[in-house]
């Protein structure tokens, strides 16, 4: 499901930003600048988004602590507790580092690094309309610096202002062609269903990663996806296993890999890797792909520990201030778990995040949920952007098969299958059922 990808993608594009983009991304033609030292920018560089973030941890908080008022190595140490809370899923590093960079900001208010690490905070937590405004007041604050505006844009995507969006990552790519603003271009056109633009795009993201193996790594993977969306698996599996060899044990490489094995149908295969994955990073995502592939291997009691699971991460992400509504709502709804409930979640996850990923999902719940007409409204606006989306077809057949529309509905499974065969472990049997 996109919306699954999607949040790997937010994280990743908040990691390229914010560990291999503020340093890189300062003007030296006299423009506005970071004001950082040498010394701070290439502690930075050459650390934040390594593997080893644990002693650089430790380091900073020994330099936060002797350096009690010094607004940058606080907003450092804040970027390290991001970082942190990438390489793991444990969102208790968010409630750090927002303390971390709150600090900086208190200390310097128009500390470019605590602004925009609080911008990337907020997009974490899926508290969009306060990124939007912490990623406004850091290009404010240093306006020839393109970090800020992913910030910006990420931002204004989830809240459905998309032709706002598409001109602000034109922006950042014009202040400064990077791995950062080409991987945003990419997912516009993506978006925008142009998915032979989005791969030349994210193509420049990955020879712009050269030197920095974990952007490297994402980057190959996000194009494995991208081949993954329309079905050319051996393609994507190709991208999925140049991440392993960049960063081995690289958990959504290992994801999309348990993806691929699954649609050749070696399911223990997929089940291993899924399990690996998710030892390395407890998303709940990643749980619901391991619980699916159990439940389609016939393991229904190892299926249903792990489906337990998902609402215990879930909790853990709301108690440290994560909003997973829009995500918790697909999930339920795909599942068939309280779906009154559900429908109601997910109308007030589209208040919240507008966007076509909302509209899809507030469809889905309400064709679930019986309200076929409404659905189609919803689902109609989901494509407004001619994203090519799997699923989103998959919902738009279920809808018109509700409504009556059965000739309808065989055209929108036909359409969901001929763009990628394996969209769902869960409902691509059913669109092969109901197309023909």
């Amino acid at each position: 499901m996109k919306i699954l990808f999607s949040i790997t993608l937010a994280l990743g594009l908040l990691g390229l930003m914010l560990f291999g983009g503020l340093v890189a991304e300062s003007r030296s033609d006299g423009g506005a600048a970071v004001p950082a030292t040498a010394a701070q920018a290439a502690t930075l560089q050459s650390e934040l988004g390594s593997t080893d973030t644990v002693t650089l941890l430790r380091r900073l908080q020994e330099q936060a602590r002797a350096r009690a008022g010094d607004a940058r190595t606080h907003a450092l140490l804040g970027l390290a507790y991001s970082q942190r809370a990438r390489e793991t899923g444990d969102p208790a590093y968010y409630v750090r580092a927002e303390a971390a960079l709150r600090r900086a900001r208190r200390l310097d208010p128009n500390d470019v690094y605590a602004l925009t690490g609080l911008g990337g905070v907020a997009l974490s937590r899926h508290r969009f309309a306060a990124a939007l405004e912490l990623g406004r007041a850091a290009t404010a604050a240093a306006t020839g610096n393109a970090a800020p505006y992913g910030v910006v844009g990420d931002a204004l995507l989830e809240l459905g202002r998309y032709r706002e969006a598409f001109a602000t990552f034109d922006r950042m790519a014009a202040l400064k062609p990077s791995a950062s603003s080409y991987a945003r271009v990419s997912y516009a056109r993506e978006l925008r269903g142009d998915l032979r633009g989005a791969i030349e795009a994210m193509e420049l993201a990955l020879d712009a990663s050269i030197g920095r193996p974990e952007a490297a790594a994402w980057a190959a993977v996000e194009l494995g996806k991208l081949h993954w969306s329309v079905g050319r698996i051996t393609r994507s599996d190709s991208y999925f296993r140049l991440a392993l060899r960049t960063v081995p044990g690289y958990a959504p490489a290992l994801d999309g890999r348990a993806r691929v094995e699954a649609a050749r149908g070696r399911t223990a295969r997929a089940i291993e890797l899924q399990r690996r994955a998710l030892i390395a990073i407890p998303l709940p995502q990643y749980v619901i792909q391991l619980a699916d592939l159990l439940a389609r291997a016939g393991r229904k009691a190892a299926a249903q520990e792990q489906y337990a699971l998902v609402e215990a991460i879930e909790r853990l992400q709301a108690a440290n201030g994560v909003t997973l509504d829009l995500e918790t709502a697909l999930y339920r709804v795909d599942h068939g778990i309280r779906l009154e409930q559900s429908l109601a979640l997910a109308r007030r996850a589209h208040v919240q995040r507008p966007s076509i990923l909302g509209d899809d999902v507030l469809a889905w719940a309400l064709a679930r949920a019986g309200r076929c007409e409404e659905a189609l409204s919803y689902s109609t606006r989901s494509l407004r952007l001619g994203t090519r989306d799997a699923s989103f077809y998959f919902h738009r057949g279920m809808i018109e098969r509700c409504l009556g529309g059965d000739a309808a509905a065989r055209t929108w499974f036909a359409r969901a299958l001929a763009t990628n065969p394996h969209f769902s472990f869960r409902w691509s049997p059913t669109a092969r059922r109901f197309a023909s």
